[in-house]
């Protein structure tokens, strides 16, 4: 391959940090009992991993039956006929003018036919060879389906608990609205403030309530997108937790390059060359000489009573070898295809490589940052909350504005609305650290595919 692997990753801030381990069942990090129990619920029942479990099965009943031609084909054939022969204008003594002899025969009979071709180029052993590397690629893509439904439904449970963080900071901005609009209206009533302070005091109470209406909404629509996963009915009715979960681990540095090997669309990418590598092989010796034997026995008799007497007892055995010599450019042509498919599988597995490694150091990058970003708004959020409840006690007492307020009040609540989407940024981001390195820190975790099928396809080839 034409691609550069490094030894470590570029971004700076991995490198910063000791090592440690994280379990390879990442989202139990988040510290939450009911994540939990709803990821093993997805992983149970939802439909995409159903689709690709059933691509498995086809892709293993396909390896099974690449494999099959290796081995001599059997088949038991009974029969029976009758037949009746007229003998018209023959001279047979002793038949009359005009009179039409005929006989009539039975034959019954039953054989063993078996049929070997015998793979001396090894055509049918890298077919099966193929075969099976499709086979593995599709378990890989089962193992990826699992770690895309795992992260999906994290992202969507984060996605829930922030609506739900969201409505109830709305409901707090409606509620605080509405008595500064009844502290407005009474200080409009007492001559202390102008129309334009209370007419300002009922725009940003309605523009709170539509907020309200609308997180309300969020929270609904969030809320199905997760049972959907679950395979539930989108009710709105499911329940999670009320706040977002810290990030507590740090990502371990000197994570080694080749972690990523461990990734199941690369494992799947992989398998998908070596499977396009051995159909080429396959199409180039399909140009070589086949060898093939057959033999049948059993008994052929006019009589079925003597079908199981082996004096009427018949057996053939012969060998065949086929070279092709022309076939109008077929032959060529299939090597010419699994040679550009070979090529193709190659270049998709280096992009995949490339896609990998960019989706690593972007997320290394967004792990550090975010966390900052986080940690700024924390403080923009309380300094704000702050500025907000003193502008209310002073506006209150005449000593500042409306308008001071005003913009206090609406800063308060876009800097607490932005920290709270900055967490769960943070923790979008945590997930797709995961995924880009595959499910995990442990660099030991690997792959393990269907032992029994590996170990039919490895006796084969002996």
């Amino acid at each position: 391959m034409d691609v550069d692997m490094p030894t470590e990753w570029a971004t700076e801030v991995a490198r910063q940090r000791d090592s440690i381990q994280v379990k390879v069942d990442w989202w139990t990090e988040f510290a939450d009992t009911n994540l939990n129990n709803l990821v093993t619920e997805a992983l149970n029942r939802n439909l995409n991993l159903s689709i690709a479990a059933a691509n498995i099965s086809a892709a293993a009943a396909q390896a099974v039956n690449a494999g099959a031609s290796l081995y001599p084909q059997a088949d038991l054939k009974a029969d029976g006929a009758r037949r009746k022969q007229n003998f018209i204008g023959l001279p047979i003594p002793g038949a009359g003018e005009g009179e039409v002899l005929s006989t009539t025969t039975s034959t019954y009979g039953v054989s063993l036919n078996i049929s070997w071709e015998l793979d001396v180029w090894g055509r049918i052993r890298a077919e099966q060879s193929a075969a099976y590397s499709q086979f593995q690629a599709s378990q890989a893509d089962y193992i990826g389906t699992q770690v895309s439904i795992a992260a999906q439904v994290c992202k969507a449970f984060f996605a829930v608990v922030t609506s739900q963080k969201q409505l109830e900071l709305a409901q707090a901005t409606y509620e605080n609205w509405k008595l500064s609009t009844d502290q407005v209206n009474q200080r409009y009533l007492s001559g202390l403030s102008s129309s334009l302070e209370y007419r300002l005091s009922l725009s940003n109470l309605g523009l709170a309530e539509a907020a309200l209406a609308a997180n309300r909404a969020q929270l609904d629509i969030t809320k199905r997108q997760l049972e959907l996963l679950l395979k539930r009915y989108p009710s709105a009715s499911i329940i999670t937790r009320n706040d977002l979960p810290q990030v507590y681990s740090e990502v371990p540095a000197g994570i080694p390059a080749t972690i990523i090997a461990r990734r199941p669309d690369l494992v799947a990418a992989e398998r998908r060359l070596a499977s396009a590598d051995e159909s080429l092989t396959s199409a180039r010796r399909a140009l070589y000489p086949r060898f093939s034997l057959t033999a049948s026995g059993g008994t052929s008799t006019a009589d079925l009573k003597n079908i199981v007497n082996g004096d009427f007892g018949i057996w053939t055995l012969a060998g065949n070898l086929m070279q092709p010599i022309f076939q109008g450019g077929r032959l060529r042509a299939n090597i010419d295809f699994n040679d550009a498919q070979t090529k193709m599988a190659m270049a998709e597995y280096e992009k995949s490589i490339l896609t990998a490694l960019a989706e690593v150091e972007n997320a290394l990058t967004n792990e550090y940052y975010l966390a900052e970003r986080e940690k700024a708004l924390k403080k923009a959020a309380e300094q704000s909350l702050g500025a907000r409840n003193l502008a209310e006690i002073q506006y209150s007492r005449g000593v500042s504005d409306f308008l001071t307020m005003l913009e206090s009040a609406r800063s308060a609540y876009d800097t607490e609305s932005r920290y709270i989407n900055a967490r769960r940024e943070r923790l979008d981001a945590r997930i797709d650290l995961y995924l880009a390195l595959g499910g995990g820190f442990n660099a030991e975790e690997s792959y393990i595919f269907n032992d029994e099928l590996k170990e039919e396809n490895e006796v084969s080839e002996n």
